[in-house]
């Protein structure tokens, strides 16, 4: 039908009616803002549209996270501008994936669903009352009202990070800092108008809200001395000022910026995640060079202002604050350390060595043949002293650092000496200081040595000397003659059958060489058990080791099946073993090589298994395992690439990563298959590994590589993730949950990864969660040429590189192959 007007204009009909269209989808305009009706619905997909307000300035809807194509946070965003910067965020700050949904209800106002309708997010108060609309307005607010056009809720009374124009906030209100450009959940930077109306920004220490001592305070409390009252509220104005309005109507302002035209500029004031609170322009006609420039922001030096006696300032744990020329700060790790994660600048820095008294106390080498020092001028950890020395000098500073094991840093000022340990907080660079930092690095590639067993008594021996010595002085020349004769020979006589009775021969390492004897005695029979798997059993034992006779505990391994007629190669396979040392694998400390019998020295680590950390009765936390598997990789990594001969380890599983006090992953057994006989298997085929583990190459007659490690660790990453064992058919609901491998490509595929995880901590963490599924399904790919390599596995999970969608794990039978075209090394 064509409707056809007096004049016969109809196009200028059809014109207009495209010119509503827009409305008629999102919903009316009026004077206040766009009115969704119940029932208006948004999707997280590409041709999602959102709802804007009547300007177009301001959209609220799911924003595709940059270089994610399947992850959409829920949020407000300015529209007319190139970077779309986000001013308001649901769900916590977490994306969503795609297929998820936002319903405007009666009941609940909003509600967002996953893609298989479960509910992750509704408004965090209740909201009294019966919606009837929703309203977008020109000014960013979206509001929920009632029959009568009452506000039930509205985002500004609900901030995040930023506030706008037209915003206000009450006593008791808080805004908070993301954690990191990209990553929107909640940071440790809290901006707050407390009850007596001081506004302050603070730190907390996460996971708690627990505060820390502001470090910028606006000082608009009640003061009877210039009968000044105490603040109410902080207003960001129409035309850009921002005041905290006291009581009595007078206004303190927080900063004066130079005046910028509301008419032809955006406003935001946002608490950023290095803790800066800034004012922010940006140009309504803007062109794609166009950035927010900030007009003034606090605090002047919050590399200083933001230290606090217990917790973070700015900068992670063992890292340096710096401020930048435009008064920003910058937050880097010192030598020898590097960060944990190398996206987020701002977070923690672990140092590249062993540190500490039992790494030191395995070694009989002085200090400063251990470790290096550098030097950094102006730069302290001001709230990591254990203790305080005057007077002192630089030179004795450094020197007293060098040999206390407990001394990471050392901090020398004004004629006083502070010794620091480990973990450093609060580090900053301040010219203002004078002083010197003494920091302790270790020299190379050091492995502990165990001083020869056993240990003789050096006093006892210094009496001897005594008495052989008076002896030999009381006699006359001949009798001495016949005396020095008698115990030259005797020595010699002892040294040919002591080496022609036991063929044990000190390796070219730092490893020691044990007598059975000895390590039976030191295990006391080899009578406690820590555990049996395919290549032995390992006893718990204890060794005195050092002149003061030092018990360290111990575990030996018994090995089985060792290949015959192969003293030269266990000895060469050993020597290669031993020189490997790195934080994420179990320090070799020693060996015995005698007749049949074929032990190793192995450091003793408290904590167990990762089996039993990641399958008991409580999970541990998604950061806890987040650190635990790239630990894994970044020893296996070392294994594969960075030590003197690759190692192969061929049987990655739990029960072979080993837990140190603080938790950290040592991977143990590393080397083992060369040292075992071909057939020694804890399978029914005649393969290295364990069944669940094992890579499809080992059924296939194909070449084994180091992609075999690959796949075990694919298979472990799952384990990590889900805190359930690979193949547990008897414990999970469901055929299709009893192989994890298979059960996890299904969730992943389906968008079902709440379903996989069934844990609130971690689903918190989605865009982490999500990155890890995809790494372990692209390392249990069945086409080895697939898996990436373990450096490309360490990288996409510190988020260095992105991770591309990952091929079904197992797309062809045993005698067919297709390899997909995608492909990563």
């Amino acid at each position: 039908m064509v409707l056809i007007t007096p004049s016969g204009n109809y196009f200028a009909i059809i014109f207009s009616l495209f010119l509503v269209l827009p409305l008629s989808v999102y919903g009316q305009a009026n004077g206040d803002g766009t009115v969704l009706e119940v029932g208006a619905s948004l999707s997280a997909s590409d041709n999602s549209r959102p709802w804007l307000s009547p300007s177009g300035d301001f959209a609220f809807g799911f924003r595709q996270l940059q270089n994610q194509t399947d992850l959409f946070l829920l949020s407000i965003w300015y529209a007319k501008i190139p970077d779309k910067t986000i001013v308001w965020y649901a769900n916590d700050g977490q994306p969503v994936i795609r297929g998820s949904k936002l319903n405007l209800t009666a009941d609940t106002g909003l509600l967002l669903t996953g893609p298989r309708d479960e509910q992750l997010w509704k408004p965090s108060e209740s909201v009294s009352g019966v919606i009837s609309n929703g309203v977008m307005s020109d000014d960013g607010n979206f509001e929920l009202q009632g029959s009568n056009s009452d506000v039930l809720w509205e985002t500004f009374k609900d901030p995040k990070d930023t506030l706008l124009p037209a915003q206000t906030m009450n006593r008791g209100g808080v805004v908070s800092s993301r954690q990191s450009q990209t990553n929107y959940s909640v940071g440790r930077f809290r901006l707050s108008l407390k009850q007596d109306g001081d506004l302050q920004l603070y730190t907390v220490n996460l996971p708690t809200e627990n505060p820390n001592k502001a470090y910028y305070a606006s000082k608009t409390t009640a003061d009877q001395s210039n009968s000044s009252s105490a603040g109410v509220q902080l207003v960001f104005n129409q035309s850009g000022a921002i005041y905290v309005l006291r009581e009595n109507d007078e206004r303190s302002i927080l900063k004066q910026a130079e005046p910028v035209s509301m008419r032809d500029y955006y406003f935001r004031l946002t608490l950023d995640y290095d803790g800066m609170l800034t004012q922010y322009a940006h140009p309504k006609n803007s062109t794609a060079n166009s950035t927010w420039t900030p007009l003034w922001s606090v605090p002047d030096d919050i590399c200083r202002e933001a230290s606090v006696d217990s917790g973070l300032g700015v900068c992670g744990y063992n890292s340096i604050c710096t401020l930048k020329e435009d008064k920003r700060p910058t937050c880097s790790c010192p030598k020898g350390y590097s960060p944990l994660d190398r996206i987020d600048i701002y977070g923690d820095c672990q140092p590249d060595f062993p540190q500490g008294c039992a790494e030191d106390e395995l070694t009989s080498t002085p200090a400063k043949d251990l470790y290096d020092v550098v030097v950094l001028i102006n730069t302290d950890w001001p709230s990591s002293d254990y203790t305080m020395l005057k007077p002192f000098t630089a030179e004795k500073c450094n020197e007293t650092c060098f040999k206390d094991c407990m001394c990471a840093v050392a901090i020398f000022r004004d004629g006083t000496c502070w010794k620091k340990k480990l973990p450093l907080s609060n580090g900053r660079v301040d010219a203002s200081l004078n002083s010197q930092a003494f920091i302790k690095v270790r020299k190379g590639n050091f492995t502990p040595q165990l001083p020869p067993f056993p240990f003789p008594n050096k006093k006892k021996d210094q009496d001897t000397v005594i008495r052989v010595g008076a002896v030999l002085l009381g006699s006359s020349v001949l009798v001495n003659f016949v005396l020095l004769a008698a115990i030259c020979t005797g020595f010699l006589f002892i040294y040919h059958r002591k080496h022609q009775s036991t063929p044990i021969h000190k390796l070219q390492t730092n490893l020691n060489c044990f007598t059975y004897q000895q390590l039976e005695e030191a295990t006391d029979g080899f009578k406690e058990v820590l555990g049996k798997g395919a290549f032995g059993i390992v006893y718990k034992g204890v060794l005195r080791i050092g002149e003061s006779g030092v018990a360290v505990s111990v575990a030996v391994k018994k090995l089985n099946c060792v290949v015959e007629d192969s003293e030269r190669e266990f000895k060469n396979e050993v020597n290669v073993i031993g020189q490997t040392h790195h934080k994420n694998l179990v320090r070799l400390l020693g060996y015995c090589d005698e007749g049949h019998n074929r032990l190793l020295v192995y450091e003793f680590l408290s904590n167990g298994t990762l089996a039993s950390f990641l399958f008991g009765d409580v999970k541990p936390s998604w950061n806890q395992r987040i650190e635990i598997a790239i630990g894994i990789a970044r020893g296996l990594l070392y294994l594969h690439e960075e030590c003197s001969s690759q190692i192969i380890h061929c049987d990655i599983k739990p029960q072979n990563i080993i837990l140190d006090e603080y938790d950290n992953p040592r991977i143990s057994d590393f080397g083992l298959s060369k040292l075992l006989m071909m057939d020694q298997s804890q399978t029914y085929t005649a393969i290295r590994g364990t069944k669940g583990y094992v890579a499809s190459e080992w059924f296939r007659n194909m070449p084994i590589t180091a992609k075999v490690d690959v796949y075990s660790f694919g298979v472990v990453l799952l384990e990590i993730i889900c805190c359930r064992r690979s193949v547990d058919v008897e414990n999970v609901s469901g055929e299709e949950k009893g192989i994890l491998t298979d059960w996890a490509f299904d969730c992943y595929q389906g968008g079902a990864l709440d379903v996989l995880m069934n844990s609130d901590e971690v689903l918190e963490n989605r865009t982490k969660l999500e990155a890890f599924v995809m790494v372990a399904l692209w390392c249990i790919q069945e086409n080895p040429c697939l898996r990436p390599t373990m450096r490309k596995v360490v990288h996409m999970l510190e988020g260095v590189v992105e991770v591309p969608v990952p091929p079904c794990p197992s797309p062809y039978s045993t005698t067919t192959i297709t390899i997909p075209s995608q492909k990563i090394n």
